[in-house]
């Protein structure tokens, strides 16, 4: 869906590394915000995010191009541009090498949003200088674009979609005639058999 926001938590230990897919359409903006949580040996979670633990944050676009790569704090936001449609993997690692939570889980929560739900309308208002109308205005021109991007990349798909389907439809045509020449072909090899059979025998 259309700037549709994801948040999920999950455990990761150190030096391991958790990545997530996401589809997002060309020229559209997303953002990740993220906190990690220690631990704690009653088997609950810290509230407050751990200090001095690094996170690596690793974005590929669908070409597998590296699009970001930086090191962040335990807590904190990244945002990137797609300049190119369909799957774009973004992982995350712990880019510490001491044992600082001697191999414990730990708990990230992560909020991922995509195209115009990702700009913080309110820093825009203010940077600008906006009103209360021309700040609407200019979300409402944000998500005109991001649905003509989310259109764009539909009808992309369904080109890919069709020039498969009809690929495929071809390769079983093909198919379907291969099937009915070697039938042909067996039974001519199976009457030319038995009338050299019959012939052989004086049975004809």
């Amino acid at each position: 869906m259309i700037g549709a926001a994801n948040g999920l938590f999950f455990h990761i230990k150190q030096g391991e590394v958790k990545c997530f897919v996401e589809e997002v359409p060309d020229e559209t903006m997303v953002s990740g915000k993220y906190k990690t949580l220690k631990h704690l040996p009653d088997g609950s979670y810290a509230q407050e995010a751990m200090k001095g633990v690094g996170m690596h944050v690793k974005i590929n676009g669908p070409d597998d191009s590296v699009i970001m790569a930086k090191d962040y704090e335990a807590e904190g936001r990244f945002t990137f541009n797609t300049h190119e449609a369909g799957e774009h993997t973004i992982c995350l690692s712990s880019n510490t090498t001491s044992g600082w939570f001697g191999g414990e889980l730990m708990r990230i929560y992560l909020d991922l949003r995509v195209g115009e739900q990702s700009v913080d309308y309110e820093k825009v208002a203010k940077k600008e200088q906006l009103t209360q109308v021309e700040t609407r205005l200019y979300q409402l021109i944000a998500q005109v674009k991001q649905i003509a991007n989310e259109q764009a990349y539909q009808r992309t798909r369904e080109a890919t979609f069709r020039e498969v389907s009809e690929s495929t439809n071809v390769k079983v045509l093909w198919w379907s005639l291969a099937q009915a020449f070697i039938l042909i072909m067996v039974a001519f090899m199976q009457l030319r058999h038995l009338k050299g059979f019959f012939e052989a025998k004086k049975l004809v």
